[in-house]
């Protein structure tokens, strides 16, 4: 009697163990769900156990038509120069804006308020931020549209921009003088040889304006009216001449001739003066 309770409670004890691990084992979570499972509570009467709830993502919410948009910003760039620069670079600069027709006047190398408003207008045109000085973005958008300056570009041979030639000087040798933009250039089948400075006489003696030809040279010449030295003297109308004026070197366009075209770089009408021979065309324009 004993023994047979005995075996009734082992096949007890081991199908309530087989029960327990068959449970630890459905519960396990497989793949994305959770298996529900019957759980024996004991008593013979089973009952389902709910799954716990899983965790499901979030989406982050759209963001409001009604939020501004991001305000645009520009990145503020090192000045590479600026006003009060004083440089070569400065006259490279200056005489790339002049090839683009934004500084009309020589380079000097000096950042000065005309510069800065050259850089303006560039920027301006560029879309470019305009702060009148220069950073790497203009910089790089001026080397684009522009050629490297040639020494004559850099360096003029005249204070202000020789003018554009008149039509009449573009054949053969002729002296080719504006009266718009104070210069003289010597040329040579249509090409610029070499170009000065000049004035003219005043209003009560104005330069004749036209066509002419050298009628004659005096290296050492003085006036016979004004008894003053008049170097390298070319005469082509009257008493009108080509010649080196110590006073226009001195005191520069404060003064004035009776007539004739002062010059006053010295070397250079020296210069002039060896090739120019009796009959060279003459050509004094506005």
């Amino acid at each position: 009697m004993r023994h047979r309770r005995h075996r009734r409670h082992s096949r007890t004890f081991r199908a309530l163990a087989g029960t327990l691990a068959l449970t630890a084992a459905l519960s396990v979570t497989t793949g994305c769900k959770e298996m529900r499972v019957r759980i024996d509570d004991g008593k013979g009467a089973g009952h389902t156990a709910p799954a716990p709830p899983m965790a499901t993502p979030t989406t982050p919410a759209a963001p409001s038509s009604r939020a501004p948009a991001p305000k645009p910003t520009h990145t503020t760039q090192k000045p590479v120069l600026a006003p009060g620069a004083r440089s070569e670079r400065v006259r490279e600069l200056q005489a790339r804006l002049r090839q683009l027709k934004y500084f009309g006047r020589n380079p000097t190398g000096y950042y000065g308020s005309v510069t800065a408003a050259a850089v303006t207008a560039f920027q301006r045109d560029q879309g470019l931020p305009r702060t009148g000085t220069v950073d790497a973005a203009t910089l790089s958008a001026l080397r684009v549209r522009t050629q490297r300056p040639t020494r004559d570009e850099l360096y003029p041979p005249t204070a202000r921009p020789v003018a554009a030639p008149d039509k009449r000087c573009l054949t053969g040798r002729a002296i080719c003088i504006s009266k718009k933009s104070d210069t003289l250039a010597w040329m040579v089948d249509g090409k610029v040889v070499s170009a000065m400075d000049v004035r003219f006489g005043s209003q009560y003696s104005p330069t004749r304006e036209g066509t002419f030809g050298i009628t004659f040279k005096s290296r050492h010449h003085v006036s016979t009216i004004y008894d003053t030295p008049m170097p390298y003297a070319m005469f082509f109308s009257g008493g009108q001449a080509i010649h080196y004026s110590a006073d226009f070197a001195a005191r520069g366009y404060a003064g004035a001739s009776h007539g004739c075209v002062n010059v006053r770089d010295k070397k250079k009408i020296a210069a002039l003066f060896q090739q120019v021979k009796p009959g060279t065309k003459v050509v004094i324009y506005k």
